[in-house]
Order: structure tokens, then C-alpha cells, then sequence
């Protein structure tokens, strides 16, 4: 199928389609007047790879990890790939600690500022 028709049936631009095809997400054959061409298994592969993205996987993990899965959510075991999980889960609690932080920060401002102002 062609790049219009790929998206349209994926939910997904072309210009992202590009982008994944860039970052070595999917592939295309190109035909002789240079148009892409892709197979029916990028529509599963790229409802992967937005799986992958909405667990929070930057796509150069997701370039690792993608060849090891086999439905949206599972992942068979291939080299590296739990160690990349659990660094990616590792830097998303640290994100979420900070946040909390913030958010703790923040409240304690609004509370000083609002008993100033009575």
C-alpha cells in the first residue's frame, strides 16, 4: 500500500510515517518511480509502535524493543530489553518524584501567599 493509504488505515501522518521509517520503525519497498510502499504488517507494527510511545518509550528504545514484541503489550525476551525497560521506568519515577516535589513546593507557596493576604 502507499504512504496515503498507510496512514489513513493507521490513524498516523505521513510525515510521522516518515519520521518511523528515518528511525529504522518501519520499512518500505520503493517502486520504480520512487513512491513507498509498504506491506499490511506496518498497520500492526505501528499500532506497536504507538503502544510503545504511550508506555513512554522514546523510539530509540522503541527501535530496540519493537523487533521483541508480538502484540501491543508483550514482549518476548531479547537481549537488553528488560535492562532498557526498567532504565526507562527508572527515569519516569524520577520525573514523577520531581514533579511531586514541585507540586509540594507550589502548594506550600499558594498557602504562604494566601495567609499573607489575610
Amino acid at each position: 500500500m502507499l504512504i496515503g493509504e498507510l496512514s489513513r488505515r493507521a490513524g498516523v501522518s505521513e510525515r510521522l510515517l516518515r519520521y518511523y521509517e528515518g528511525m529504522e520503525l518501519i520499512h518500505s519497498e520503493r517502486r520504480a518511480n520512487g513512491y513507498r510502499e509498504y506491506d499490511d504488517q506496518t498497520v500492526e507494527t505501528l499500532r506497536r509502535i504507538r503502544a510503545l510511545l504511550a508506555a513512554g518509550l522514546p523510539t530509540r528504545v522503541i527501535h530496540q524493543v519493537l523487533p521483541c514484541t508480538f502484540d501491543e503489550a508483550t514482549l518476548r525476551p531479547c537481549p537488553g530489553v528488560l535492562t532498557s525497560l526498567r532504565d526507562r521506568l527508572n527515569v519516569l519515577d524520577q520525573r514523577a518524584a520531581d514533579l511531586e516535589t514541585a507540586r509540594r513546593l507550589l502548594r506550600r507557596t499558594i498557602a504562604a501567599t494566601e495567609n499573607a493576604a489575610n
